[in-house]
């Protein structure tokens, strides 16, 4: 009942819709490159696709910026200068959508405040998630670095590759400018206090500043994960955390020390008809397909094999019975045990996975950062795990365990606070035993 109901309503938006495309613009999306180069004008193609809407078609306007037009008066631009631009715009009303691939910042919370609340889940979209790549040339010897090492390398601490185990040469810096949400997140997540040394180079766009690091070869620099290129993707670590590298499991769970959301943000009650409805498609398992096919990482869950199952707690490995993972991590509000909003949307996709999955078993498993004693962080971490189970429990869905491993496995550096908001977690696995 609940299926046609939805359908119903979805049919009668679709009738909306096509008659309002004689409007104006039908909307406009400004913000960051990373998702304005490729990821929105295919999103934005699939939603009139996904409506029948004929002959669309994506034009180049000026650089970074890109208009879609079709049949019925559709006309929507795109303009990728980076997330803090988009937050203007949409403060300004010159955009429907800010685009970010990064959280808003507390001074655009407050910029906003008279127009939404930029935190709520009406207001804040993850569309997908993306891995903060390092890359350097493809001749370097070097597989792997940590996230302090990272930072005193663009610091200007570290000079010289020889100091980090590689062959002699001068590093050369390479980084997004300071309009881009990528280079916030480089900043949030590396460099925090520390300040980018003045010989970097800056670049507006990720896949220019990829392509230089692959014709350099004692280059560095970082991009999102689809503008690797043909540079050679490293492996990263942060404090006890394992080397990872950025792939669909490291990224899905944000396990990997550099994964972050990319973002659409909207009035919590948008006045264009069509907003709601295209957040909606690019939420959908059709949108996610758009997601990943642009090489970020698609927020539907899939099983998947462990990365390594012998570094499990014994007891757990017991208890999962050589178990299956699910590609999906729930984390919490900063200072709350409340989910934060992926985390609010991932319940439902958890209720769809067992929906069509009866016969598998659930298996939570909370984990927590480092407190004063082991005993109380391996009890939040049981807490956090029975939160996700009453959430699931509302829907019908009815876990088979849920158990706390408190500091163990950590994902992150329990020395920041970033970090330690990452090993606050809930993993999901599937349980193999009756």
């Amino acid at each position: 009942m609940r299926k046609f109901v939805f359908l119903f309503s979805f049919v009668q938006s679709i009738a909306l819709l096509l008659a309002s495309f004689s409007q104006a613009n039908t909307f406009t999306i400004q913000g960051s490159n990373t998702i304005g180069a490729k990821l929105a004008p295919s999103l934005v193609t699939g939603y009139f696709h996904s409506l029948g809407v004929r002959n669309v078609e994506l034009s180049a306007t000026q650089e970074n910026e890109s208009r879609i037009t079709a049949q019925q008066g559709v006309v929507v631009d795109i303009a990728a200068h980076g997330s803090g631009t988009g937050f203007k715009a949409l403060h300004s009303g010159l955009a429907d959508i800010a685009a970010a691939s990064r959280p808003a910042k507390q001074k655009e919370i407050d910029q906003l405040a008279e127009l939404t609340v930029l935190t709520s889940q009406r207001s804040e979209h993850i569309i997908g998630i993306d891995g903060l790549a390092i890359i350097i040339h493809p001749q370097n010897p070097i597989n792997e670095l940590s996230v302090e090492q990272i930072a005193a390398i663009y610091s200007g601490e570290i000079t010289n590759w020889i100091d980090l185990g590689g062959r002699f040469g001068e590093i050369t810096l390479y980084s997004r400018d300071d309009k881009s949400g990528t280079w916030d997140s480089f900043k949030r997540m590396v460099l925090g206090r520390a300040e980018l040394d003045s010989t970097a180079l800056r670049f507006e766009a990720n896949d220019e500043l990829s392509d230089r690091v692959s014709r350099d070869i004692n280059s560095i620099g970082f991009v999102g994960l689809p503008s690797v290129r043909q540079a050679k993707l490293m492996a990263i670590s942060d404090g006890q955390g394992k080397a990872l590298k950025p792939n669909q499991l490291t990224i899905s769970t944000e396990d990997y020390a550099l994964s972050r959301r990319l973002y659409f943000y909207t009035d919590d009650n948008p006045k264009n008809s069509h907003i709601l409805p295209f957040i909606q498609y690019v939420q959908s398992p059709a949108g996610q397909k758009v997601v990943a096919a642009n090489g970020f990482i698609a927020q539907n869950i899939e099983v998947i094999e462990p990365l390594d199952y012998a570094s499990l707690p014994l007891d757990f490995q017991l208890l999962a019975g050589e178990g299956q993972r699910l590609t999906v991590n729930f984390r919490f509000k900063e200072g709350s045990a409340r989910l934060d909003n992926r985390a609010l949307r991932d319940i439902q996709r958890l209720v769809d996975f067992s929906e069509k999955n009866p016969d598998k078993k659930l298996i939570l498993i909370g984990f927590g950062d480092q407190k004063k004693s082991k005993e109380r962080s391996q009890l939040l971490s049981k807490l956090r795990a029975m939160a996700v189970r009453r959430e699931l429990v509302k829907q019908g869905i009815y876990p088979k365990f849920n158990y706390g491993y408190g500091e163990q496995l950590p994902v992150a550096s329990n020395q920041r606070e970033a970090g330690r908001l990452k090993n606050r977690r809930v993993e999901v696995w599937l349980s193999h035993i009756d």
